[in-house]
């Protein structure tokens, strides 16, 4: 059967009802949840799902032995007429995310010790203990507050500066949760030793209430704290012998055999504000967490002895860390960024210039006012994006200089721009409701809608975009694709073909999101530019499609495709979604920190025990559909060498 689904088109903007397989949503779960990667996770305690569990459990021969209840835990009921029969004298869950907390463990263990297990029952994991380091990071601080931005006109430096309620917003209670291991050692300045925070025992009875727990400390160095690194490790049995943690390697009992994972990463957690420190000045830092968050705080003394309250989840209240995110911040930061979007401008810009703007909660509005355009506008469609914009303009003293219009950019009106013909269309261009990187192509159907307030000869920057493909053997990643087949004796081949079938549906012939900072490839073939996107025309009627084939240059498992945009701001200005720098001669690739690049994974799964070199050409068709906005692939592995 066929059910209507409405979806909003990232890249045409519009919203749109498409038909689907009624189990279009199940399959999709399916296919992007990772359950494989779990599975390779050695360390770990796990639960397949539900409905595939039962058959798994058949076909290792365990029905008289496992009955699987597919319910939530605070649902299952306990007697002769419940789901179970007693309650359970071992109790053996994985309830933890990469916060520890995040996916309710405290008041899902708080409930089971009420409801379902016996008094002094063993359980596992037996004991989790969350670990903190708190550090000065120019980098990651710069994913949390706006820095001044400095820019060199014709009249000398202008200073872009954030407005004080931002500066004094304490951010978002959401955790960044990152693969610690990938930031350079050199990105921070490690101010304290690894303080053990606080540790929850799940064979006793477990409270969700609000909590904070102390660490006094004396700072290893001097400096401005700012960040706290965070991570946990399990025990799994009560005399400690069985251990999982997620350390990162500098803090790892083991570097060399540090197990890879994606489903428990660390945390990064900010400060409300940064605070200076000295060296061997004893200081305190609490850890404070209710039933699913946890934040942390700066203190010069205990709050267990001061009396203090707990402090409440920080909130956001400047708009800031609700429309940008953390990347997004980093990217707004970035001075080298900031620089080629001001040297573009400045071979565009005249003094007659009347420019529009068009990203969301973009600062392009005010180069072009400092770089000297006669008047600038700026469409900001989101309420959150226009009350921004509109407190950076007024703290940069711009309220009156540059015209902030609240509407879609298709009812953009020859009054809003106030009777005035745009001489120059700019975006970075950047929307909060891009998730791949073409996604961004949204800015070519506004440049489209607003085509009849284009003046004679107007400016488009971007000038064009060009589409970018290279063919990755990837360090780990793989393994989030990987069948798992045998895990611990259990045969799980029933959930890979599960998976697999998944995949079949749709989702082998889409890319998916990844920061590839975070996960290491190398590359095998030659980026290779396979489309290409003039946005000095209007988006075009007739479909855009390439083939080809990428040529595999050094040896390695051909793990899937990396794709990305570029976009050429001028002939001589051009800024990547993707690869920075040609790769290394082993092949090693420089991403941008700022984005995620989109990811095809190649059918075959490629498993690292067979001895294989893999093909040495792969197959492209691409096509991009108008209509639609959407890009459609296929690449197919050829000419497989064993």
């Amino acid at each position: 059967m066929k059910v209507f689904c409405g979806r909003a088109n990232p890249t045409t903007g519009s919203v749109e009802w498409l038909e689907e397989d009624e189990h279009y949503d199940y399959h999709q779960e399916i296919a992007r949840s990772s359950y494989a990667d779990m599975l390779h996770d050695k360390d770990r305690v796990f639960k397949p799902m539900a409905d595939a569990a039962v058959k798994i459990v058949e076909k290792n021969g365990f029905s008289d032995k496992i009955k699987i209840i597919n319910k939530h835990s605070t649902e299952v009921t306990v007697g002769p007429d419940g789901d179970m029969p007693c309650r359970a004298n071992i109790l053996v869950t994985e309830l933890f995310d990469t916060e520890l907390i995040g996916e309710g463990a405290l008041p899902s263990y708080e409930h089971a010790h009420r409801h379902l297990v016996q008094e002094n029952c063993e359980a596992v994991p037996h004991r989790a203990t969350v670990y903190a380091q708190l550090v000065e990071s120019r980098r990651m601080w710069s994913w949390h507050k706006l820095f001044p931005i400095r820019v060199h006109t014709s009249l000398g430096e202008q200073v872009i500066v954030p407005p004080a309620e931002l500066e004094r917003c304490p951010g978002a209670p959401s955790v960044c949760d990152i693969q610690l291991n990938q930031v350079s050692p050199a990105d921070f300045t490690v101010l304290s030793r690894v303080l053990p925070m606080f540790s929850v025992d799940f064979s006793k009875q477990v409270s969700s209430s609000a909590a904070c727990h102390s660490r006094q400390f004396e700072p290893l160095a001097s400096g401005r704290a700012q960040v706290v690194l965070s991570w946990w490790d399990i025990e799994m049995d009560p005399e400690g012998k069985i251990k999982c943690t997620m350390a990162p390697f500098w803090a790892h009992s083991d570097p060399e055999g540090l197990q890879w994972r994606d489903h428990w990463m660390q945390c990064v957690y900010f400060l409300p504000q940064e605070e200076p420190v000295t060296q061997g000045s004893a200081l305190c830092l609490v850890a404070h967490h209710d039933d699913y968050c946890v934040w942390y705080s700066l203190q010069r003394t205990s709050p267990e002895k001061n009396g203090r309250v707990p402090q409440m989840r920080p909130v956001c209240d400047c708009q800031a860390h609700l429309l940008w995110t953390r990347p997004r911040f980093g990217e707004i930061n970035d001075a080298n960024r900031t620089e080629q979007y001001v040297q573009a401008l400045g071979t565009v810009l005249t003094p007659d210039s009347i420019c529009l703007c068009v990203s969301d909660g973009s600062l392009l509005s005010v180069l072009a006012h400092h770089l000297g355009a006669q008047q600038v506008f700026t469409i900001e469609s989101s309420a959150a994006s226009h009350k921004l914009m509109k407190k950076i303009f007024k703290a940069n003293h711009l309220e009156d200089k540059i015209n902030i219009i609240e509407k879609r950019p298709e009812m953009l009106t020859s009054e809003d721009l106030q009777g005035r013909k745009v001489s120059l269309l700019v975006g970075e261009p950047f929307f909060t409701t891009s998730l791949l990187p073409w996604h961004n192509l949204y800015f070519w159907y506004v440049r489209t809608a607003v085509d009849q307030h284009l003046g004679p000869g107007a400016v488009v920057m971007p000038q064009a975009a060009t589409l970018h493909a290279m063919v990755v053997e990837f360090r780990d990643l793989w393994r989030i694709r990987s069948p798992c087949g045998d895990c611990e004796g259990f045969d799980v081949h029933i959930m890979d073909d599960m998976i697999q079938r998944a995949l079949d549906f749709r989702e082998s012939k889409e890319a998916e999101p990844h920061p590839l900072w975070e996960y290491p490839c190398r590359s095998l073939s030659p980026a290779q530019q396979i489309l290409s996107f003039d946005f000095r025309q209007p988006v075009p009627q007739q479909p855009l499609r390439a083939e080809g084939s990428l040529e595999l240059q050094r040896p390695g498992r051909s793990h899937g495709a990396v794709l990305w945009m570029e976009y050429h701001l001028t002939p001589d200005h051009t800024v990547s979604t993707g690869l920075l720098q040609p790769a290394e001669d082993q092949g090693d690739c420089c991403w941008n920190p700022h984005c995620k690049q989109a990811v095809y994974f190649f059918r075959t799964p490629l498993d690292p025990r067979v001895p294989l070199e893999g093909p040495r050409t792969v197959h492209y068709a691409v096509e991009f559909l108008p209509h639609t906005g959407d890009i459609t692939m296929e690449f197919s592995p050829v000419d497989v060498q064993v």
